[in-house]
């Protein structure tokens, strides 16, 4: 199991706060990671990025950006190939959930992008993992397994990246279920998103086999909404980030309970349970992902790095707990 930490990460409490050996040299000084995770936003960058890698002997392993169908596509076969050229094995890959022409993507239309960005990902060899992740198309998180089941009647294995917080801050939240009108689903018994009851959604991923890539940003049920920053429309931030250790008094927007992370840890341990006792399981990282977006971080006073470096170290020491009660 290798553990790495998404670029966004690398700050205190402002983005890129730090330049690019600086933060090759933060993640390679903490001692909690095994790599890096970024496909930088220009290809001139690359030469850059690989030289800060080899210095501080830190891979560049993932990567991964966002994609608007109908307008780019052709970028997705770049940021694969760039991804392999810096040496990642996985791309990271979100579909937004509009089309460029500003219709709702559909599940034949997001089917037909995966199996062309696979066919990409094993000419260059870097696999498209497509993430669970609000304001994309899987944000309704029953289409996951019905695109799943489409992927794999044509004989392709399904592959994702598993980010449980944009699931687990939905549980018990009013306003959130209204996204999608998962609402319903979850009243019915259709959709289960806490992850102690059978037949949850996640669990459902894991023990289907799609997870190979995984981002560790902690979140909470009904998680509290970023009252730190807010939207054009007054709005704040959706809240899809906890801290995963005690902040510091007002560096939060509300007061924090470690009990609560405790479903959110649940996934986590169902995830690396499968994996030690699957020699099947696709997955052989996951990257820490605590970030200062607007429905994340943005305007809170802790540091993001410094939770980022709690978290790995709790990953390391389930993963290793779990891994050495599966192989005794």
């Amino acid at each position: 199991m290798q553990l790495g930490i998404t670029e966004k990460g690398i700050i205190n409490t402002k983005a890129m706060e730090f330049d690019l050996n600086t933060r090759f040299r933060m993640v390679a000084e903490s001692g909690a990671y095994d790599y890096y995770d970024k496909t930088p936003e220009d290809p001139a960058e690359a030469d850059a990025y690989m030289a800060a890698s080899e210095k501080y002997d830190v891979p560049i392993r993932a990567g991964g950006w966002f994609y608007t169908l109908g307008q780019d596509e052709p970028m997705l076969k770049q940021k694969l190939e760039l991804s392999a050229r810096l040496g990642s094995i996985v791309h990271n890959t979100q579909i937004r959930a509009n089309h460029a022409d500003g219709h709702l993507v559909t599940n034949d239309e997001v089917m037909a992008i995966y199996l062309q960005a696979a066919e990409w990902g094993d000419e260059c060899g870097c696999t498209p993992t497509f993430e669970v992740h609000i304001n994309m198309w899987s944000e309704d998180f029953r289409r996951i397994n019905q695109l799943a089941d489409m992927v794999e009647a044509r004989g392709v294995p399904f592959r994702m990246t598993l980010d449980h917080s944009h699931v687990i801050f939905k549980i018990d939240n009013v306003e959130e279920q209204k996204v999608f009108d998962i609402a319903s689903a979850v009243r019915s018994g259709e959709l289960v998103l806490d992850p102690f009851k059978e037949g949850s959604i996640c669990k459902q991923w894991i023990e289907r086999g799609f997870v190979q890539h995984a981002h560790a940003r902690a979140a909470i049920p009904n998680n509290p909404r970023n009252t730190f920053y807010q939207y054009e429309d007054g709005s704040p931030g959706r809240g899809a980030q906890y801290p995963f250790i005690e902040p510091g008094p007002g560096e939060y927007v509300a007061p924090w309970d470690e009990s609560k992370l405790e479903p959110w840890k649940e996934v986590v341990r169902q995830l690396f349970t499968y994996h030690a006792s699957h020699a099947d399981s696709p997955l052989s990282q996951v990257s820490t992902e605590f970030i200062p977006g607007p429905d994340y971080g943005a305007g809170h006073g802790y540091s993001q790095f410094e939770h980022s470096v709690a978290c790995a170290k709790w990953l390391r020491k389930t993963w290793e707990e779990i891994s050495n009660q599966e192989t005794t």
